[in-house]
């Protein structure tokens, strides 16, 4: 087979149809990668911590098949670490497993050392195999698609067209313009274009430690057999013997950062109490996209966080090191994109724009651009709308006061709009009077100018 034929097989395999294969369950202990003593702590810790067990019940903790446990249990039940108190079948997986006090002692010491208690961790390079094959540049985008997730949006055509590159591009991108106008809409959007299925390990273990990727703020199960079900007693239905259990099947992420990120979380963060590491952000994103919403107001400096990324921006990769001092990459594989209402010129150098790939402009809407805003928001909230309620808000507020009309204001009118007609208890509607009030409350006017003709907004803003 030629390399071009293995790959275009290799893409039926992992990404046909933007649906990828389940990974293969492991049959031997050298398949999971894992070393005879990490699995014994792990069945140990899983004993201490739930009682006597069943051998698929230490399967189904483990999320291994019992035929990878079967010997173990066998050595372990010969060194006195563990014993058979009864059966539930005619096989050893119903075998019923409770430590001894030499068992206990050892997970004694196997908890000291990490408190993991969970799906046993997938090695390193397992996890850089996967995060390949499934990575987010194999994602593509059509104008159709983009267009989709866009429909309850105003955008002008050069936003859209220049969105659509970038994200097939699977690089860096940078939104930028004044507060208000969607950036943060659009990027969250753009997350939900590429939300095909692909595989994540719960935990994986570098050099005898477990760093727990799985995040449910941020993974979201697919319903999907892969991932087992709740059964009627809390437990999880056993999946297909040929899944590997220790992955589960996700839609791409979409993980969301702001002002509060600091530079610790984009390292690896270890529990002191039970020594176990939580993957940074970065990680977590793995074949989805990363939003650092609000760039610029978080506590580090813009260079600060750049200078973090510059080598995983152009390399690929990002460097993570162990409490123990160990060094090693994992892949930097995700849609890497920033927001800001900043000045992009305040905010870096060349050097750092150039390393962003994509700038788009998200800029204020136009009259009419507007107009269309005032309308779709009407009908979502259920208010009749009324050509003259726009020219009303540029007459009275927009033209005379500087202000510049945002894609968020016509939300947030008709949202005082509707709290005044509950507190009044009347229908909300778009009455001159109402609506004069609503704006009054939202923009930053004062009467007493309004009365003066002076504007009490710069036109800057």
């Amino acid at each position: 087979m030629t390399s071009s034929e293995n790959e275009s097989a290799q893409q039926q395999i992992f990404q046909a149809d933007g649906v990828v294969a389940a990974p293969v369950a492991p049959t031997t202990l050298l398949d999971t990668g894992l070393s005879e003593s990490q699995v014994t702590d792990l069945i140990l810790k899983v004993l201490f911590q739930r009682g006597t067990q069943e051998g698929n019940g230490l399967a189904e903790s483990l999320c291994l098949p019992f035929v990878v446990l079967d010997e173990l249990l066998l050595k372990m039940t010969q060194r006195h670490f563990v014993e058979v108190l009864g059966t539930s079948g005619h096989s050893r997986a119903g075998y019923q497993y409770e430590l001894t006090d030499e068992g206990r002692n050892r997970a004694k010491a196997a908890l000291s050392a990490s408190r993991y208690v969970g799906p046993a961790p997938v090695p390193l390079p397992q996890f850089k195999e996967w995060v390949n094959k499934q990575s987010v540049k194999n994602t593509r985008v059509s104008r159709e698609l983009l267009a989709g997730a866009f429909s309850d949006l105003v955008l002008p055509d050069e936003v859209t067209d220049a969105l659509g590159p970038a994200v097939n591009s699977g690089s860096s991108i940078f939104l930028h313009g004044a507060a208000g106008n969607g950036k943060t809409a659009i990027a969250e959007r753009l997350g939900s274009l590429i939300s095909t299925e692909i595989f994540i390990p719960y935990s994986v273990i570098v050099d005898g430690h477990i760093i727990v990727v799985y995040d449910p703020v941020y993974h979201h199960l697919v319903d999907d057999p892969a991932n087992g079900s709740e059964g009627e007693e809390g437990g999880l239905v056993r999946r297909k013997a040929e899944t590997d259990r220790r992955f589960r099947k996700i839609q791409r992420p979409t993980v969301f950062v702001g002002g509060e990120l600091v530079m610790d979380q984009l390292d690896l963060q270890l529990s002191e109490y039970s020594k176990i590491y939580r993957a940074p952000f970065q990680v977590k994103a793995s074949g989805g996209v990363l939003i650092v919403d609000d760039f610029g107001r978080q506590r580090m400096s813009p260079a600060e966080l750049l200078n973090r990324w510059i080598v995983p921006l152009e390399m690929g990769f990002d460097n993570l090191t162990l409490d123990t001092g160990v060094k090693f990459s994992v892949p930097f594989d995700c849609i890497l994109i920033f927001a800001t209402n900043l000045n992009p010129r305040n905010l870096l150098d060349e050097a750092f724009l150039r390393r962003i790939q994509f700038k788009v402009e998200v800029r204020s809407p136009e009259r009419d651009a507007y107009a269309k805003i005032f309308e779709m928001n009407c009908e979502e909230n259920g208010i009749r709308y009324e050509p003259e309620a726009v020219d009303l808000l540029f007459r009275r507020f927009y033209e005379p006061h500087g202000i510049r009309p945002r894609g968020c204001h016509p939300r947030d009118i008709l949202h005082h709009i509707s709290s005044i007609s509950t507190y009044e208890g009347s229908e909300p509607s778009l009455d001159p009077a109402v609506l004069r009030r609503a704006a009054h409350a939202y923009f930053l006017v004062m009467e007493e100018e309004i009365q003066a003709g002076v504007s009490s907004i710069s036109s800057n803003r």
